[in-house]
């Protein structure tokens, strides 16, 4: 496994005015959908930083870029990019393991906090809304759960359909179930996972994971863009990975025996079936929710990237950033 010890290199930090009382250094949060160009845009945002001397480091906020072994179906950023900025908490895991959230949350905040005792800036770059959110803020997150629990009350949804389920769950937490849409499987799964368990979510849980607060200072930023071209880029980015053998890596992964979690990531199941259309759809589907989390989000700010250079995107984003 990668080493999640924050790396000291000789960073650039402002000299505070004598008597005044120095202004922390800020996260720089960047989230956004599938295809929205978060990479390039922090590489060019990184640039910009190091021209006025500072130091960044990425850090990823991507449940599914922890695996070795899946970068091209993921996205995690290319070489070239990697040694344009640096890129941590990707490509650590092993294909075999399973990974949560809770262990992302640790690794994250030692991260970040070493890069910010260190004098460098971090950008937090990612499109899974629970690991952005488990990033920068201090959720209560619960421990998985025993094993064949959640298989059981997967087959469970799959015998009877969510709102059944979800019918089952109101009996039993009344006051969980009216938080959750009838149709969220995943949602309903956990959430009977844990009633199983006795454990019931914080009454404050869902405004947990869309609070402004923050446990650093931080500007999240949020990048959209028009939703027809987006779905062109999410098309063009398939096709690309195709071209760049992700069939191949897919089938190695499974061959490898890829752990539940390691086959969630988005398209997995499509190459193994060697369905291109499904994979364009379901990428298109998940960009949508990933939209959904950036509209709850609390102290977003949002930027529109349709048809702009990533260099003058980050030009604004530094002004944000410098507010």
């Amino acid at each position: 496994m990668q080493s999640v010890t924050p790396i000291r290199v000789q960073g650039v930090t402002p000299i505070p005015v004598q008597g005044a009382t120095p202004i922390p250094m800020q996260v720089v949060a960047l989230f956004g959908p599938t295809g929205v160009g978060k990479t390039a845009i922090a590489v060019a945002l990184a640039s910009r930083l190091r021209a006025r001397g500072e130091d960044p480091v990425a850090v990823s906020a991507d449940a599914m870029q922890v695996y070795a072994g899946l970068e091209t179906l993921t996205g995690v950023a290319s070489t070239e990019q990697q040694a344009q900025l640096e890129h941590r908490l990707v490509s650590f895991v092993a294909l075999t393991s399973t990974f949560s959230a809770g262990r992302y949350a640790q690794l994250a905040h030692a991260e970040i906090d070493g890069l910010l005792g260190a004098g460098r800036r971090p950008l937090v770059v990612g499109g899974t809304g629970l690991y952005l959110r488990a990033a920068l803020t201090d959720l209560d997150m619960q421990p998985p759960p025993a094993h064949g629990v959640r298989e059981r009350w997967r087959a469970r949804l799959d015998a009877h359909g969510a709102p059944a389920m979800h019918s089952v769950l109101a009996e039993d937490a009344p006051d969980v179930a009216a938080g959750i849409d009838p149709h969220d499987r995943q949602r309903i799964a956990r959430a009977l996972e844990l009633v199983e368990r006795g454990v019931r979510a914080r009454a404050d849980g869902e405004s947990q994971l869309w609070s402004e607060q923050m446990r650093r200072p931080t500007q999240l930023i949020g990048l959209t863009m028009d939703r027809a071209a987006l779905y062109a880029l999410i098309d063009a980015r398939v096709e690309a990975m195709v071209a760049a053998g992700v069939e191949d890596e897919v089938r190695r992964a499974n061959a490898a025996g890829a752990s539940a979690t390691a086959r969630k990531a988005v398209g997995f199941d499509d190459l193994l079936g060697g369905d291109l259309d499904a994979m364009k759809r379901h990428t298109r589907n998940y960009a949508k929710r990933q939209l959904t989390w950036m509209r709850k989000l609390g102290g977003v700010r949002t930027i529109e990237v349709t048809g702009r250079d990533p260099d003058h995107v980050a030009g604004e984003i530094l002004g944000l950033a410098d507010d």
